[in-house]
């Protein structure tokens, strides 16, 4: 059963380029290691075309996210679109749906979910374009540009109302934590932690989600970085929003200024992270009223994301077979070290990484110095 955006049932819609009926002859683009064709493949394309109405001349494979989503540009004669197949085993496709709904209600340019198909997987969305923020910054100046982001994210965190999303929860940042210790320490440089370091992580878990829970709430995005937003008007377009929820107000801006895919200069965060706190109490956003009660609360969330992060790479390669994240990591071992050397309080951090640093596995450095 197809749903349609405005919650009605139907096998043949207009969407602007739905004139021809039936099974049009459709070629199905590649990207990577996706095949020329699969069963999900011939069965989205079978719902974009019997079920929808769609004239598709081709489905242009697109970059996929770090998940068993993938997604595809339907092209007709005028128009183009962008499918989901989300396999249900797998995937859920109500809570992009619900927090697309929010964000659009924010005033944020999320994609409209224009037809889903809830039992198949399938979603049809508007396309936001093809450039996102981490092409658009290798030729454009990024500070209009993330000046945009910043505005977008103070509309989304001023809608905040507790109850719409899930919460980040204590017992959720501790599993984030964890994935640091069971899938990059443990299976990745294949280091056991002795009974002093597992005291010692602990402590640094403990301290960390602490730090987080003592933050006032917000919406979260919880990938709210340069890959996951896309220049278009109204700018920017904001993508991989699924896994929202509602916690620390400083999540979602540190993700922005601390990204898992290109770093900046401190000087551009600095003054990034300025814009933002103006533009956060002039809209009445719940950050700390001290600037350095603020760097810190922001600092500390960061350290949780950057550890959470590394264990997620990890996972993707061991797991999923998607090795391309790990060469990231050395970036997110540069804020790990900053932000220890910065704070006395993350002693038992900096005592465990060169504890671990001392006794790696030959073979596989970890990108680390402290």
């Amino acid at each position: 059963m197809t749903v349609l955006a405005d919650g009605a049932v139907s096998r043949n819609i207009e969407f602007g380029d739905c004139a021809r009926r039936g099974r049009q002859g459709t070629q199905m683009g590649t990207a990577g290691s996706i095949p020329v064709a699969d069963d999900r493949l011939v069965r989205l394309e079978g719902w974009l075309v019997a079920e929808l109405g769609l004239a598709v001349r081709s489905l242009e494979a697109i970059a996929n996210d770090a998940s068993f989503r993938r997604y595809f540009r339907v092209h007709s004669a005028r128009k183009t679109w962008i499918a989901m197949d989300a396999p249900p085993a797998h995937e859920d496709c109500e809570p992009f749906v619900r927090v697309a709904k929010l964000l659009r209600q924010a005033g944020v340019n999320a994609p409209v979910v224009l037809a889903r198909e809830p039992a198949q997987g399938f979603l049809l969305l508007s396309d936001l374009g093809r450039e996102s923020y981490l092409d658009a910054v290798a030729r454009i100046d990024a500070e209009p540009l993330f000046r945009d982001a910043i505005d977008a994210l103070i509309r989304w965190q001023a809608a905040s109302e507790p109850g719409r999303l899930p919460s980040y929860s204590r017992e959720l940042l501790q599993t984030e934590l964890d994935l640091f210790p069971d899938w990059y320490l443990a299976r990745h440089l294949e280091l056991e932690l002795s009974a002093t370091e597992r005291d010692e992580w602990r402590e640094i878990r403990a301290r960390l989600i602490d730090s987080a829970l003592a933050q006032p709430a917000v919406y979260v995005h919880r990938d709210y970085m340069v890959r996951n937003l896309m220049v278009c008007e109204p700018n920017p377009g904001v993508i991989d929003f699924q896994d929202a929820v509602y916690g620390p107000v400083t999540y979602d801006v540190v993700s922005l200024l601390r990204d898992a895919f290109i770093s900046w200069e401190p000087a551009l965060e600095a003054r990034w992270l300025r814009y933002y706190r103006t533009r956060a109490r002039l809209e009445g956003i719940p950050i700390p009223a001290d600037d350095e009660e603020l760097e810190r609360a922001l600092d500390w969330m960061g350290l949780q994301r950057h550890l959470k992060v590394i264990g997620i790479f990890a996972r993707l390669y061991y797991r999923d077979g998607k090795p391309e994240y790990l060469a990231e990591v050395p970036r997110f071992f540069g804020y790990v070290r900053q932000t220890a050397a910065r704070y006395p309080e993350l002693g038992a951090l900096r005592a465990l990484l060169s504890a671990l640093q001392r006794r790696q596995q030959p073979g596989k450095p970890m990108p680390c110095g402290l």
